[in-house]
């Protein structure tokens, strides 16, 4: 049997979220140093790689509730896509090796963004 249409999308919308929430919280309290890491093949440290690290984590955590809040969703759906294209760039761009990583840091990412394309169009049609 097959779920409701607006079942479906809040199980996408919930889905999305716990995804960016748990991300940010990773970043920020969990394993930051991973970020650090990450940041320092690029020679990048101290206070820029704080605020990347902090920051990115922050944005996370912040999608993650807008999407629990329901509110503009398809603007959060763009901003969504745009944060998923500005990190795998950054990422290809320090260490291109994470697209063949077997944990699919990057590539992961397409799938991803193919639901959040589905949120963004199956929105107008919610109740």
């Amino acid at each position: 049997m097959f779920l409701q249409h607006n079942t479906l999308y809040n199980y996408a919308c919930f889905s999305l979220a716990f995804i960016w929430i748990f991300t940010g919280l990773t970043s920020v309290f969990f394993a930051p140093h991973i970020g650090f890491d990450i940041l320092a093949e690029a020679q990048i440290y101290g206070s820029v790689a704080k605020a990347a690290v902090y920051g990115g984590g922050a944005l996370d955590i912040g999608l993650g509730l807008w999407l629990l809040v329901k509110k503009k969703i398809k603007l959060c759906c763009v901003v969504q896509v745009l944060t998923i294209i500005v990190y795998s760039g950054l990422l290809s761009w320090i260490d291109s090796s994470f697209w063949l990583h077997p944990f699919g840091p990057v590539t992961k990412n397409l799938p991803i963004i193919v639901l959040i394309l589905w949120v963004y169009h199956t929105d107008s049609k919610q109740p």
